[in-house]
């Protein structure tokens, strides 16, 4: 049964890196590509009635860490002694479903002190079904009219190999070891020299946990399990290692600063919260600016990254932050009791972190507070309209300069974000998102409450007509009553 990689490989998801040649998974083919030629024999290792070509097939251990994470481990192993005379031969088991979602890695490292300065090159053979094995007196080739395998070789220059297969073929594998010498006629067996090898084999969800520019992600498509690279700044490949098409550090740096600094936008509409004494929206906004910026310090693709705290943590205050800012904000222009408000604040910032933490990415997230605090707004107007009997807000000034553009710059900054904003214009339509949304904070703010003017107590009318002046002393006897009588008839006209 032949094994060909377009058999075993999935359609790769959109968004998910390339599928490389297999050529970029192998080392080996290439130190062996000249060597081949067309002549060559090739026997299976079945049995047969020469008891010579009936070899001893050594099973493999198998050990589960996690999904797609086996290590398989050898008899005896891992160092690997291969006769002259004879193959070693090694069988792996793949079980279905369970493995054929990862990346089965297969790793050769000769032991240079093994070879006594002989020129000895030791061949691996890898394929599934049945093994495969050369003839002597025969040159290299993994492969024959029906089966095709993969080639690994080491030796005294080369002597560490790799081979990875993504989404690996369920089933037995084969890994056939030869040890040649090379002579000017090609490769033939050697006499009396016994080549030792480490053997390493084992299965990970992604080749290399796919590196700095891409995250390794379990995905299920049609009840099939699986596991891929989802690259980052433009990488591409099996592991996130094709750099043609990445984007260079001054593009990056370019874009974290942009994404950074917007985020100063904010700045302003702290200053105006603070003097219009809206103390508890400006602490809001500052949460908000603080920590959107280091949320996306941290969340770039690239090696320009900078983290404070975990990436999810960062990640909620950003969202928690941005949803915040808008629902206090649009609280605030309603213009209710301070009571009122405050407990809205406290609902509204419980029923959002619920809703992050069901959906981080939703658009109702954004849009169904946004509403709900709208059609607050909304009654408070019209009630406080139909009891004055004039529009609310009553100033033609503050519809013209303050709301009109405020809510136009609101609208633009949610149709950006919910209809533009791709992966691609990422790095400066959500710059803008982050400057409309803090200018349209600056516009709508309502200003300073007038404080209620203070009741005084009402001056003493001054009018026509007599005072009598009584003293206290001489209403209790305690003074002349000479004077005091004169004092009783001394008449004050004002």
């Amino acid at each position: 049964m032949g094994f060909s990689l377009s058999e075993t490989l999935p359609s790769t998801p959109a968004g998910l890196s390339g599928l490389p040649s297999l050529a970029q998974n192998s080392s080996a083919s290439d130190s062996a590509g000249p060597l081949l030629s067309p002549q060559d024999s090739i026997t299976h290792m079945a049995p047969s009635s020469d008891p010579n070509r009936c070899w001893p097939i050594r099973p493999t251990l198998r050990n589960e860490l996690d999904t797609f994470s086996v290590h398989f481990y050898i008899f005896f192993g891992p160092n690997i002694s291969v006769p002259p005379d004879k193959a070693a031969v090694f069988s792996i088991n793949l079980m279905p479903v369970l493995d054929s979602g990862g990346v089965l890695n297969m790793e050769l490292k000769l032991n240079l002190s093994s070879l006594r300065g002989e020129n000895i090159t030791v061949f691996g053979c890898l394929n599934h079904g049945m093994p495969l094995s050369l003839k002597d007196n025969s040159s290299v080739k993994c492969e024959s009219d029906s089966v095709s395998g993969f080639l690994l070789s080491v030796n005294s220059s080369s002597n560490i190999t790799k081979l990875r297969i993504p989404y690996p073929q369920t089933g037995t594998w084969y890994l056939s070891l030869r040890s040649l010498c090379a002579t000017e006629h090609g490769f033939e067996p050697c006499s009396n020299m016994t080549a030792e090898v480490y053997l390493r084999s084992y299965l990970t969800p992604c080749i290399n946990d796919c590196g700095t520019y891409g995250q390794c992600k379990l995905l299920r498509t049609n009840n099939y399990l699986y596991a891929a690279c989802e690259c980052k700044a433009g990488w591409d490949g099996w592991g996130c290692t094709d750099p043609s098409e990445a984007y260079s550090y001054s593009f990056q740096l370019l874009s974290t600063l942009l994404l950074c600094l917007s985020n100063l936008m904010f700045l302003p509409p702290v200053v105006i919260a603070v003097r219009g004494h809206y103390l508890l929206e400006a602490s809001v906004y500052i949460f908000t600016m603080f920590f959107s910026t280091f949320y996306h310090a941290c969340d770039q693709p690239g090696i320009v990254v900078f983290c404070i705290m975990e990436y999810d943590v960062l990640q909620f205050c950003d969202f928690l932050g941005s949803l915040m800012s808008v629902w206090v904000t649009v609280i605030s222009m309603a213009r209710l009791k301070s009571i009122i408000k405050q407990v809205l604040y406290l609902l509204g910032a419980m029923t959002l972190s619920m809703a992050l933490q069901l959906d981080r990415h939703g658009l109702w997230n954004l849009l169904g507070p946004s509403l709900f605090a709208l059609g607050i707004m909304a009654v408070a107007w019209t009630v406080r309209t139909v009891r004055r009997r004039r529009c609310y807000p009553p100033t033609w000034k503050r519809w013209a300069f303050f709301l009109f553009p405020g809510t136009m710059i609101a609208v633009s900054a949610v149709a950006l974000y919910a209809f533009v904003e791709t992966e691609d214009n990422y790095f400066y339509i959500h710059s803008i998102w982050h400057m409309l949304i803090a200018g349209s904070v600056g516009f709508l703010l309502p200003p300073r409450a007038k404080p209620r003017a203070k009741l005084t107590p009402l001056k003493r009318r001054r009018g026509c007509g007599y005072q009598l002046c009584v003293n206290e002393h001489e209403e209790m006897g305690l003074v002349d009553p000479v004077p005091a009588i004169v004092a009783i008839n001394s008449i004050s006209i004002s």
